[in-house]
């Protein structure tokens, strides 16, 4: 037997439960999915942000270089949108 993930519709459960009872496919429980539906599209998010910053395309601020930043960012706000 292969093991595979795959995704369905839910208009086809009803195909994927009839392949399971005749036992031509058995589904795997992954606890990943069941605490988090989400789980792998973060983790794909998350593993293109770290090859990005590993490979240079994508720059990494320290926190004092971030708080620097957002410290002219909401200056830069405050002087185009701030009550004068």
């Amino acid at each position: 037997m292969t093991a595979r993930m795959i995704r369905f519709d839910e208009k086809y459960a009803h195909l994927i439960d009839e392949l399971e009872k005749c036992g031509c496919i058995e589904i795997a429980k992954d606890e990943k999915l069941e605490l988090d539906p989400y789980f792998y599209e973060r983790k794909a998010s998350l593993d293109k942000t770290l090859k990005a910053v590993e490979d240079g395309t994508m720059k990494l601020y320290s926190e004092e270089e971030w708080d620097e930043h957002m410290d002219e960012l909401f200056l830069e706000l405050e002087r185009k949108y701030g009550n004068s």
